[in-house]
């Protein structure tokens, strides 16, 4: 699978900009602020239905414009010809279709066409609240599963039924706990599943991401991923009872897989205090190309790889080995930013392999250099 051309109006800081890609490896050249970080976010439209810098959609309209319209061509299977279109205006329900039928629901279209994404605001995974965490989990599973999404989602509404329940029961101090009980046998049974099909694929990711973490580093660092959760010693349901007193005093719930973590270490040590830049970024690409890894395999093909700036930092040795990586047959289409475009060129004459050179000024876009 792979994508073809990408057509965008009025998306950020684009009037307009059209182009067709390589089958493997493209890349946006410019100086840092000139649009190439958001043209990889308006193929992660095409794949998520969002961006992935900012989930308010009308704030990715053009100042001074009313819409912004994103149209790819994806090819599939070797001749299956897919059309995706997005459309945002201001004030309206933003409209996404495939081959010119629109979704009724944006999760019916989630892992149709898969999509990893790599980027400097990656290192959040690392030093913010496990919400990210729990994020990058689900957007993995998701992409294969779609009946982990539907109870994730339904999850999430009974989750805010119950804590309004509990902050109404709190200001009228007024308690009746049999009015929980339709939400917390919602939040049971979506728990224990969703806790089961974390614990599965947490297994299988492990070693994936110790594969490509040990490529990174050369075989030279230990780490360390662990899933943290209630459930492993409790089901949702002795949860929910357990620690009912306490959520009535703290007004929501305290316990269940929406606390759910995971823990990055590095020999032995959390990688948010005791990692180098270096090293927590190490950490992070071997963790997103382990999520290209496993979405490989459960989809049967390859998703579409989006590196956006993440050479600063890593010297020519590191850059060139990334490149020679996503080079080889596991990998497909490509797309890479940087803001140094003799360095792409210089890795380009060590590794011969199809590709494609934009340049990308204050948000126009070049035709392709080979």
């Amino acid at each position: 699978m792979y994508l073809q051309n990408l057509n965008i109006t009025n998306f950020k800081n684009y009037g307009e900009a059209r182009a067709d890609f390589s089958p493997k490896i493209n890349c946006f050249t410019g100086d840092n602020g000139t649009g190439k970080t958001n043209l990889l976010d308006a193929i992660h439209y095409l794949s998520f239905c969002k961006s992935y810098f900012n989930p308010v959609d009308t704030q990715n309209i053009k100042h001074d414009e009313t819409f912004f319209a994103i149209h790819g061509q994806f090819i599939r299977n070797g001749d299956s010809n897919d059309k995706v279109s997005c459309v945002q205006k201001m004030g309206e329900r933003k409209l996404f279709k495939l081959n010119d039928k629109t979704y009724d629901r944006l999760a019916d279209h989630i892992g149709s066409f898969p999509l990893v994404m790599i980027s400097p605001y990656d290192r959040d995974l690392i030093n913010e609240g496990s919400e990210i965490r729990r994020r990058l989990i689900d957007s993995v599973i998701s992409q294969f599963d779609k009946i982990y999404l539907d109870d994730l989602i339904n999850y999430n509404k009974a989750l805010q039924q119950r804590n309004s329940l509990l902050k109404q029961f709190y200001e009228r101090n007024f308690f009746d706990p049999s009015m929980l009980d339709i939400w917390d046998e919602q939040l049971s049974k979506l728990g224990n599943e969703i806790f089961r099909k974390r614990e599965v694929f947490i297994e299988r990711f492990i070693p994936i991401f110790q594969k490509y973490f040990d490529f990174i580093s050369e075989g030279k660092e230990k780490v360390s991923i662990e899933y943290e959760s209630h459930l492993h010693n409790s089901s949702s349901a002795e949860l929910l009872t357990a620690t009912l007193n306490k959520d009535r005093m703290v007004k929501y719930t305290t316990a269940g897989i929406h606390k759910d973590d995971l823990k990055f270490s590095i020999f032995d040590y959390p990688v948010k205090k005791f990692g180098s830049q270096g090293q927590q970024k190490s950490f992070v690409i071997a963790i997103k190309l382990a999520q290209f890894e496993y979405t490989k395999e459960e989809k049967g093909y390859k998703p579409i790889l989006l590196f956006d700036d993440i050479f600063d930092k890593l010297d020519d040795h590191r850059v060139q080995q990334l490149i020679k990586l996503v080079s080889e047959n596991n990998f497909g289409q490509v797309f890479i930013t940087d803001t140094q475009r003799s360095r792409i060129e210089n890795v380009f004459k060590i590794i011969d392999i199809d590709h494609l050179i934009f340049n990308v000024s204050d948000g126009m876009l070049s035709d392709p250099e080979q």
